[in-house]
């Protein structure tokens, strides 16, 4: 490991809908991720839950300090490990809907930053299933980024992904330097687009890109695609796990260094222009 860098890890995992059973996952995740000398573990979209049926996730929303998360707290805690969760079943504005949202917690147990998944996965997957995420989610409405011991962190969950305006807003306006991507894509989008999107948003921001997956079948009407993967600012894949749908951690190192010489030889920051310019241009 370089002196100017930090190792992190990112999660894949099949959450099911018990509680309890994902937890212990998670929880040997963390031993895994410690052993490996990682100081952040990442897990995908729905690492506490995912339900079996229509409406399982609305019955276990809970607000942030529910036990649920307070568990999740503890366990940061007790591995001295940062944890990027997200998305979490957060309770919603009434009993309809929940937040999508991702929670960041430092190695002393706090919660340090929370995102609510902005863009709603309302979609015809192509030969698949209808979803329709804002029946039952409130969207959120502010862009998140916070500096922590591994870089100033973009937030982010899944469907954020298909929308550069949000990654371009996290690197130049907000000063991310890695962005977290937990998710939870189908096997048809992901099979078709997962891999490409990470890497533009890598390449096109010059940041690490941080992206937990959901991997396999949750129940008999759910799959996800996984291949949690980490790519560095220059769009190289650098962390994977060798099977894309097994249970286990893949493990890299933030270089700061190179972030900023990735930056430094291509000035894009310097380069690109102004909202005002392309106002003018379309004229």
């Amino acid at each position: 490991m370089a002196v100017n860098s930090v190792r992190i890890a990112a999660a894949q995992m099949t959450s099911i809908n018990d509680l309890a059973t994902n937890y212990a996952t998670c929880s040997r995740l963390v031993k895994e991720a410690a052993s490996a000398g990682a100081k952040l573990l990442c897990f995908p979209e729905n690492f506490s839950f995912v339900g079996a049926k229509d409406g399982d996730s609305l019955k276990i929303a809970e607000p942030l300090d529910g036990p649920i998360m307070k568990g999740y707290c503890a366990l940061a805690r007790e591995s001295n490990m940062w944890l990027s969760l997200g998305g979490f079943q957060e309770r919603g504005s009434d009993d309809a809907h929940l937040c999508n949202t991702h929670v960041l917690i430092d190695d002393a147990g706090n919660i340090r930053s929370t995102y609510r998944k902005m863009h709603m996965f309302d979609v015809n997957v192509p030969g698949g299933a209808v979803f329709k995420e804002s029946s039952f989610t409130d969207a959120g409405k502010e862009i998140v980024a916070m500096d922590s011991p591994f870089g100033r962190l973009g937030l982010t969950v899944c469907y954020d992904l298909r929308f550069p305006e949000l990654y371009q807003q996290l690197r130049f306006h907000h000063g991310a330097e890695v962005l977290l991507v937990p998710a939870a894509f189908t096997k048809v989008t992901g099979e078709a687009h997962w891999e490409i999107l990470l890497r533009a948003r890598a390449i096109e921001t010059q940041c690490y890109v941080i992206a937990a997956a959901q991997a396999g079948k949750h129940s008999e009407k759910r799959e996800s695609f996984g291949d949690t993967l980490i790519i560095d600012p220059w769009g190289t894949v650098i962390g994977r796990l060798p099977d894309r749908v097994s249970t286990g951690i893949a493990v890299a190192d933030i270089d700061f260094s190179m972030i900023e010489s990735v930056r430094t030889k291509m000035p894009i920051s310097q380069h690109r222009k102004p909202i005002e310019f392309w106002k003018q241009a379309s004229v």
